[in-house]
């Protein structure tokens, strides 16, 4: 039987331990190094969409910059145009819907006349003893949504017994 000192025994121990510290510090270098690629190709195509918004929504800026020209430029407003402005602010609302949409936010739609308070925010009761509590009399303002996150609820004018 060999004999080892303590000190000797030690060193054994401190060299497995360095081997093995060795072999964890190889491990989280190749961890490290793949999460910067990961982090820098999230980056870029957060860029990437980023200008992509930014180009859509100066699209809907120009138009409303036209609008916007015509109307503090002309001396009169022409009836055409006056007849022609609702569908021209309609179009322009479509087009942000249209920008909201590509990145998957929704507009909330209540599925029952009762107002559910987990979509709707009430703002305002109406006195009504022929309808039951709660049921929606007029949507406010739309809601909106990205997957099962409510980002903004609809909202509505109830009624209310007295």
């Amino acid at each position: 039987m060999i004999h080892i000192s303590s000190e000797e025994h030690q060193k054994l121990i401190s060299a497995k331990k360095y081997q093995e510290l060795i072999s964890e510090l190889s491990h989280l270098l190749k961890e490290h190094f793949s999460l910067k690629q990961e982090n820098s190709k999230q980056q870029q195509q957060f860029k990437s969409s980023s200008e992509e918004l930014y180009l859509e929504l100066l699209e809907v800026m120009d138009t409303v910059e036209s609008l916007l020209n015509y109307v503090t430029e002309s001396p009169e407003i022409s009836p055409q145009f006056l007849k022609r402005l609702p569908r021209s602010i309609s179009g322009i609302q479509q087009k942000l819907l249209d920008v909201l949409q590509r990145r998957q936010v929704c507009s909330i739609t209540p599925k029952s006349i009762i107002a559910d308070f987990q979509m709707c925010r009430v703002i305002d009761y109406e006195i009504r003893e022929d309808l039951e509590e709660n049921t929606i009399l007029k949507t406010v303002r739309p809601g909106f949504s990205i997957e099962e996150k409510i980002l903004r609820p609809v909202e509505v004018i109830v009624s209310k017994k007295s």
